[in-house]
């Protein structure tokens, strides 16, 4: 249980050391209008290697959850889907990062379609592994009473990434940042869940 407490906090942590620094970078950057800016724009200029290494820590810590959350279920509940997901969303973010450090100088025309790729990966690899974990929680016991949540807040997530795709003339940061916060919202959800029920277990 205290190794499950362990990955939860930590889990937690990559979490929130991400979103305070994608929110800082709103303000610190003037340069950027936030409404129509992706965040993608905020990797290159003033403060983008923070905002690198943040994606980073990002899929670090989704990593350890999905591990934690596959750990933890008991039975039928646990699948490999959703960890396997969960990391190829996480191996995507790391792509996106460290290949913004330096294919644009030393391949400018192949960066763009990597970027592309990578990102478009990780964000439908993490928002189909939200639905199927939380169809797993349906499954599990201990977290049954969860599943309800869980399941409208990936589905949630899930189409508000379809209507960000599909809608072109939407205000491109915005949408985009939105659906990262439904994301990033429902994975600490779901590592503080984790954290409540490990301490509770003893």
């Amino acid at each position: 249980m205290r190794l499950k407490r362990y990955a939860a906090l930590s889990a937690l942590s990559a979490l929130l050391l991400f979103t305070a620094t994608a929110v800082c970078l709103q303000f610190a950057r003037d340069d950027l209008d936030w409404v129509r800016a992706t965040l993608s724009l905020y990797l290159h200029g003033p403060h983008g290697l923070l905002l690198r290494t943040a994606y980073c820590v990002l899929a670090a810590g989704i990593a350890v959850l999905a591990l934690a959350l596959y750990l933890d279920m008991q039975g039928r509940a646990r699948r490999s889907l959703p960890l396997a997901l969960f990391c190829t969303a996480g191996l995507g973010l790391t792509t996106v990062a460290v290949g913004d450090s330096w294919l644009p100088e030393h391949a400018p025309l192949l960066a763009p379609l990597v970027h592309g790729l990578a990102a478009q990966a990780a964000f439908l690899c993490v928002t189909v592994a939200m639905l199927v974990q939380a169809w797993c929680f349906g499954r599990d016991a201990r977290w049954h009473g969860r599943h309800r949540l869980a399941w409208w807040w990936a589905w949630l997530a899930f189409a508000g990434l379809w209507l960000h795709v599909l809608w072109r003339g939407s205000p491109r940061g915005l949408g985009q940042k939105l659906v990262i916060a439904l994301v990033v919202g429902w994975l600490a959800w779901a590592a503080m869940r984790l954290w409540r029920q490990a301490r509770s277990n003893g």
